[in-house]
This record gives C-alpha cells, sequence and structure tokens, in this order.
C-alpha cells in the first residue's frame, strides 16, 4: 500500500523531488506494516478533483522489494490502482524484470494488467507478450513467447534459437508451472511442432513429479523402443523415478530407482528387469534367457567430518545384461563397502571388494594357453571365478607431525586377505606356468616406515638421504596341488631393510630470452636381497611401469608383495628452460644400474611380469621423457623407453595438442615392443586422433580415431556434427567399435541428442546392422 503524501503541487527542483513515508497511508490498509515507500521524481502534482497524485520525469519508485522506473506515474487514491507509463520497467522482489508500454496494478502490486510486456528473468529466460494480466501468484499472457535465448536479445532483429509461441500462457508462481495453449514450437523462425497443450515448471523448480524427457533407441536385437521416465517428489529429502521402455522386439524393460538423502549423508537403489519376447535375438549368448535384470545401490555417509562409510553393490543376472541394454543401464560391475578417514597427516580406507565379469568366456588358442593335458583352463575360461573376493583390502600412511633427526618419518601400512575359487594360469611360449591368482585365501600384513631428509650445502647441491625398512607376514591356504610354485608353509616372513641417499646439483642460467637449468641427479640405494622369490602370491605388483616418472623411485614394484633387493643406483639428468614469452620445455633422459645383490626384476616370481620391465639386466633400459608448451597453443610430449645395448625402444608414447583458431586437435602415437610369454606375440602400433572444428559462431565439427598400424585396421572411429548456444545443445554422432579378442561384430551407433535449456534434454540412439570380422 503506498502512503499519501501532504502535499497538493510541487514543482521540479534542480535536485528533484525525493519522498519517503513510513507512517501514513494513501489507500487503506498496508499490505506490509514495515514497509516503506521511496519516492523520486522531477516533479509530484496533485489533483485534487480527481485525487490522484502523479510523478512526472525520472520516476523512481522502491517498494517492499519492487523497483518500478517510469518516465510518468499516476497513484489513483480511488481505485487504488497505480498506471506507469513511457518506458516502464518493474523489478519484482524475485529479480525479474517486467519493461512494458503500461504498466496498470493494484496499490500493492499484485493485480492488473500488463501491456507489450517482455519479462527479463533471473534465470535468463525471456517472455513476451501483447497483454498480460497479474492476479496474484497468477500471470496470464495472451499471444506470447517463451524463450531461454538470452543472448538473442542482441540481436533483436533475429529469431531466437528456440521459442514456443502460444495463444495463451499462464505462469504460475505458487504452483511454479508455466503452461501453454495452442503451443508451437520454432527453431530459428521456423515451426516444427504443434500441440494442443504443453506445461513445465518454471526454471525456479529443482524437482517437481511429473514426466521426464522421453528417449528412444534401436537396436537389431531389441528394436525400436522409448523410454517414458516419470518423477515422483512426494519428500524434500527422497525422490522415485519409475521408467518403462518398451520395445517392439523384446518387450517392456521396467526400470525403478529410489533416492533419499539424510542428515549424514545420501543413498539410491536401481534395478530394472524385463521379461524377453524374443530370446532367440540373443541365440547361443547369455542373453538367450526369459528373464533378465539388475540391481545396483550406492550409499556414502558422514560419521564426523574426518570420517566417512559407503557402498557400491551391483549384481546382473548375466554377464550380456550391461552391453545388451547399455543403452537404457549403466553401470559398474564392483561391488564394495568401505570406511575412509582423512586427517591432516594421516589417511585410513578399508573396503571389501567384489567383482562381477561382464564378458563371456571364450577359448582363447594364443601363446598363453595351457598345453594340452594341463590342469588349468585357458585364461578366457571360468572368468568369474578367477575373480579375488577381497576381504578385506587396509591402507593407513601417516606423517609424523614432529620432525625426528631434522627429518620426516611417514608410515605405510597395508593389510589385505582374499579368495579365489580358481587359479588363473598363464604360460610361456616355454610352456612354464605362471600364476595371476591361485585358487585359495591368502592374506598378507605389511608395515612400512621410511625417514628422510633434505640437505643444502654452500655450493647449491642438494642431498636427500633416507632410512627406511619393511615387514611383511604372509598367511598362505592353496587349495590348487596343481600349484606347486608357492611355499609348502603357511606363514612365511619377510623383511626389507633399505639406506639411500639422493643427490641433485642444478646448475641455472638467465638469457635475454629466458632461463635453463641442467639438474644432474643420481640416487644410491643400498638393502639385502629379496627373500622368498617365487613363493609367495603376487597379487598388486604384477604391474611394472618403468619409465621417467619411476627412475628415481627406490622401490620400483607397484605394490606390497614383491619389494626390490640388492644395491641400485639411478643417474639422470634433467633440462628444463622457461622463456619470459611463456613457452616451457623439460627433459629427462636415465637408466638405473644393479650394483651388487641379486636383481628382484631378473629373477622370476609367481608372475613373471619382471622380464619384460627393462630392469632385469644389471644395466637397465634408458629412459626418456620431454614436454613442450610453446604457449601458443601446441604442446607436445614423448616418453619412451629404449634397449640398453642398440637404443631399439621398446616402448614410446607421443603425443601432441594444438589449437589454432577455430582448430582443437590431438594426436596420440603409441608403441610396444612384443612380449611372447605374455601373450603379446608382435609388435604393437597404433596412432589415436581427435579434432574439432568450430564452425562460424555455434556450429562445430568433431571426429575421433584409432588406428592399428600393425594390423592396417581402424579399431574404433567417429564423427558427428553440433550446435551450442546459451540456450540450446544439439549433436548427431555416428560411431564405430570393432572390439577386440576374440573376433566380435562391428558395433555401429547413431546418437542423437536435443538439450533445451530450462525445458530438458532428449536423445534416440540406434544401433545399425552389424558386421562379423574375420581373420
Amino acid at each position: 500500500m503506498l502512503p499519501a503524501l501532504a502535499c497538493v503541487v510541487v514543482l521540479a527542483t534542480p535536485t528533484g523531488v525525493f519522498a519517503q513515508v513510513t507512517d501514513q497511508d494513501m489507500f487503506g490498509v498496508r499490505p506490509n506494516d514495515d514497509a516503506q515507500l521511496v519516492l523520486q521524481a522531477d516533479e509530484l502534482v496533485y489533483d485534487q478533483d480527481k485525487d490522484v497524485i502523479s510523478a512526472v520525469g525520472n520516476v523512481e519508485i522502491y517498494y517492499d522489494g519492487y523497483t518500478l522506473f517510469a518516465n510518468t506515474v499516476r497513484l489513483d487514491r480511488v481505485t487504488g490502482r497505480f498506471t506507469a507509463e513511457n518506458g516502464a520497467k518493474l523489478t519484482e522482489p524475485d529479480g525479474n524484470i517486467i519493461v512494458a508500454e503500461t504498466i496498470s496494478l493494484t496499490d500493492d502490486f499484485r493485480a492488473g494488467f500488463i501491456d507489450s510486456l517482455r519479462i527479463d528473468a533471473v534465470n535468463r529466460t525471456r517472455i513476451a507478450a501483447e497483454r498480460a494480466e497479474k492476479d496474484g501468484d497468477v500471470t496470464t499472457m495472451e499471444r506470447g513467447v517463451y524463450t531461454a535465448c538470452y543472448s538473442c536479445l542482441a540481436h533483436p532483429d533475429r529469431p531466437p534459437t528456440w521459442q514456443v509461441k502460444a495463444a495463451k500462457i499462464v505462469h504460475n508462481k505458487q504452483e511454479q508451472t508455466i503452461s501453454y495453449t495452442s503451443p508451437r514450437f520454432e527453431f530459428w523462425g521456423v515451426p516444427v511442432a504443434y500441440f494442443p497443450y504443453f506445461s513445465h515448471p518454471d526454471p525456479t523448480v529443482k524437482r517437481r513429479s511429473g514426466f521426464l524427457r522421453p528417449s528412444a533407441l534401436y537396436s537389431e536385437d531389441v528394436g525400436f523402443g522409448v523410454s517414458i521416465p516419470y518423477y515422483w517428489a512426494p519428500a524434500e529429502n527422497w525422490d522415485v523415478t519409475f521408467t518403462a521402455t518398451p520395445m517392439s522386439r523384446q518387450g517392456a524393460l521396467v526400470g525403478i530407482e529410489f533416492r533419499q538423502e539424510l542428515a549424514s549423508g545420501s543413498y539410491n537403489i536401481r534395478a530394472a528387469g524385463i521379461h524377453q519376447l524374443d530370446p532367440d535375438a540373443f541365440a547361443g549368448e547369455a542373453g538367450d534367457t526369459d528373464n533378465r535384470g539388475a540391481i545396483f545401490s550406492h550409499g556414502e555417509f558422514n560419521i564426523n567430518p574426518r570420517w566417512k562409510w559407503g557402498w557400491d553393490a551391483v549384481y546382473f543376472s548375466d554377464v550380456n545384461f550391461a552391453s545388451d541394454y547399455g543403452k537404457l543401464w549403466q553401470s559398474t560391475s564392483t561391488s564394495q563397502l568401505y570406511l575412509t578417514g582423512q586427517g591432516d597427516m594421516n589417511y585410513f580406507d578399508i573396503r571389501a571388494i567384489y567383482y562381477q565379469i561382464l564378458r563371456e568366456d571364450y577359448t582363447y588358442a594364443g601363446v598363453t594357453s595351457p598345453p594340452p593335458g594341463s590342469p588349468f583352463t585357458s585364461s578366457g575360461m571360468d572368468q568369474q571365478e578367477k575373480q579375488p573376493i577381497v576381504h578385506p583390502v587396509l591402507d593407513y600412511n601417516a606423517l609424523a607431525d614432529q620432525s625426528i633427526f631434522g627429518g620426516q618419518l611417514s608410515y605405510d601400512m597395508n593389510f589385505t586377505s582374499l579368495t579365489r575359487d580358481e587359479t588363473d594360469a598363464i604360460f610361456t611360449t616355454s610352456g612354464q606356468a605362471r600364476f595371476r591368482g591361485v585358487a585359495g585365501t591368502f592374506t598378507r600384513s605389511s608395515a612400512k616406515a621410511e625417514w628422510r631428509r633434505q640437505l643444502i650445502d654452500p655450493l647449491g647441491q642438494i642431498y636427500t638421504p633416507f632410512v627406511s625398512a619393511q615387514a611383511d607376514l604372509f598367511f598362505l591356504d592353496s587349495t590348487d596341488p596343481n600349484v606347486t610354485a608357492l611355499a609348502d608353509e603357511s606363514v612365511i616372513g619377510r623383511a626389507m631393510p633399505a639406506a639411500g641417499v639422493t643427490y641433485r646439483y642444478p646448475w641455472m642460467s638467465a638469457h635475454s630470452w629466458g632461463t635453463q637449468m641442467f639438474e644432474p641427479i643420481g640416487q644410491l640405494v643400498v638393502r639385502p636381497d629379496e627373500t622368498s622369490i617365487g613363493d609367495l602370491p603376487n597379487e598388486d605388483a604384477q604391474s611394472i611401469v618403468f619409465d621417467d616418472t619411476t627412475l628415481f623411485e627406490a622401490d620400483k614394484f607397484s605394490g606390497f608383495d614383491r619389494v626390490e633387493g640388492g644395491t641400485r643406483a639411478n643417474l639422470g639428468l634433467r633440462y628444463t628452460a622457461a622463456t619470459y614469452a611463456g613457452g616451457f620445455l623439460s627433459g629427462l633422459v636415465g637408466q638405473s644400474f644393479q650394483l651388487a645383490g641379486e636383481n628382484s626384476y631378473a629373477v622370476p616370481g609367481i608372475l613373471d611380469a619382471t622380464q619384460y620391465s627393462g630392469l632385469e639386466t644389471n644395466e637397465s633400459d634408458y629412459v626418456a621423457s620431454l614436454y613442450l608448451d610453446t604457449n601458443l597453443g601446441l604442446n607436445l610430449s614423448a616418453q619412451g623407453r629404449f634397449d640398453n645395448e642398440d637404443l631399439q625402444a621398446n616402448r614410446l608414447e607421443a603425443q601432441a595438442t594444438g589449437v589454432t583458431g577455430p582448430l582443437t586437435s590431438q594426436v596420440v602415437f603409441a608403441y610396444l615392443r612384443e612380449q611372447p610369454d605374455l601373450g603379446i606375440t608382435e609388435d604393437r602400433r597404433e596412432v589415436q586422433g581427435a579434432a574439432s572444428l568450430r564452425l562460424l559462431r555455434n556450429w562445430r565439427l568433431f571426429g575421433r580415431i584409432r588406428y592399428d598400424l600393425e594390423d592396417s585396421g581402424v579399431v574404433r572411429d567417429g564423427f558427428g556434427i553440433g550446435y551450442d548456444d546459451d540456450s540450446m545443445s544439439v549433436s548427431v554422432t555416428f560411431s564405430e567399435d570393432r572390439g577386440s579378442y576374440p573376433v566380435e561384430p562391428v558395433d555401429r551407433t547413431v546418437f542423437f541428442r536435443l538439450g533445451l535449456r530450462t525445458l530438458g534434454s532428449s536423445e534416440v540412439s540406434t544401433g545399425l546392422a552389424n558386421d562379423v570380422l574375420s581373420d
């Protein structure tokens, strides 16, 4: 309610007229007892005969969260209505801005009409209409247009990217709904769809019960289908999504997802199932059955600011459900229960893990297959039985909060216990068995402590001495009598003390173009020989990557099951250069030497992965790396491992990324030398490329390809076109995937996605006819 002004005629002054009234009421009842009116104008005129107050010239009114600007505002005390004309602009308490030729509302701003209006909402949407009537929280607009193309304001002569035109648009703020009568959808001014009625939540809504945007799919096995989700939100802290996907060949896949937020965390449960009408579409595969489905759950809860616990649980009725219905169901195949703690100086994590294999068994007649008469199965058979159940794995590491003898003391602890039903064996070219996992239950407890300190002498030489000690206790319970490599004892202990020093001497020089630095690095590690090699299971140290990043690791094994022994020296030279223009170049070359004792990488364990590590000889392979950032849009990097005798590449990766104008591209080359005992019978060379080309302002072309240089064939490729602006995103993508061994069909997919800001997104995917690759 606008307060009365105690004046009849006020003429303009050089500074205009300013009034603030809090204790007089112009129209009777005040809507808000605390509301105040602030009015400023060039002049105020009071017509006593008509009881009308007029504010003229640069009028500004601030009242109860509303702000009104206009050239003329008339306040009619009889009708209780004000009218703003000539450049009227009203800002509502929620931030929405209404621009109109005429705004005529009641004194409390809740009812009235507006002519030739445009509403610019705080969520960057716009509504325009010839006329609107406002009745409390409901605004009815005649012959209106709705769009989220806010950037179109800069080009009013152009049609928006998309818009909804309707005979009537009703915005109910209380129900947070925008509804349309006789709407039509237009893209760039061209009508593409007509509906008798359409509604959607207004952009302020974060969650609302109702049907979500459908999506379509097609594949030869399931036919054509449409996924129709319904979202139900009965409470603020939980909701349910029901999804029905009728498919022309297989019937309806029904899904449900329940989500709930609690004070300490959240969780969800998702399930899907189908009674297949035509199981023969998957003849000869795991999907050839009547009933199929899956269930998944995830949860995470905070115990306090430092501790949390959670779970992932997943179950598939068969190994192919995720791939056959992958366009409708995407999920992990790992189930786990975990507890994690994070402090300022320590970290704790314990979890139990179960892996479900999502691939059918196959017979592989490669180098690593068992010879005739072997008690072990092919690496492609009984895959699920060969997976371990981890119960549990525990990691703890910490730093001492106080220095010890001027240095830092750290602790690492690991406890791993697992059970496997069947032995996972591979074979060397000579027919010798190596084991990625052995049937039975195996437990290991490990603890490691390390102290190190950095010292710098007056010449700038940097010395980092360190000492460490690791102790391990293994409990062995093998249930496979055919595995004779393991020790007969059920309990085995192992200890590995070590002492060493790392030396660095950086030389830096400054030039007119920038700086450069040469830094020789040396490391010496002294320790006894590794014990019980080949007598112990190896679960977490099967992967050995010797490159520039691990050259100066005192122990280059990836886990606790193997420990590096003997006396070793690691030598390298690092070079860096930086220009004042922002360019940067860094390179490293180095080699490792076994000086004394037994070389752990030359002695095969239960899984002989060390013979191709580059560390199996007393003089290791050379490792090198190069990184270049031109600061001009071009970045180059390369890492390699080269034979210590003839410098032939054993492993090589190179990558180039460039941005020039509208083009962004990336090329990656990878090479791996043959490793016959591990089943890699020939060199592997492949190149991957990806590029995106910006066309005009919002259009882009994109594509990627992965090409096998050895077999001269495309492994995976895809390309597409997309459009993106502030209100719409649309893309069409075609992709091909030729899989891996065993021979699989080519999976071709066309994917279409349309996203309209504030209205949601929809997508359609279709699998094209597949060809089976042949040798």
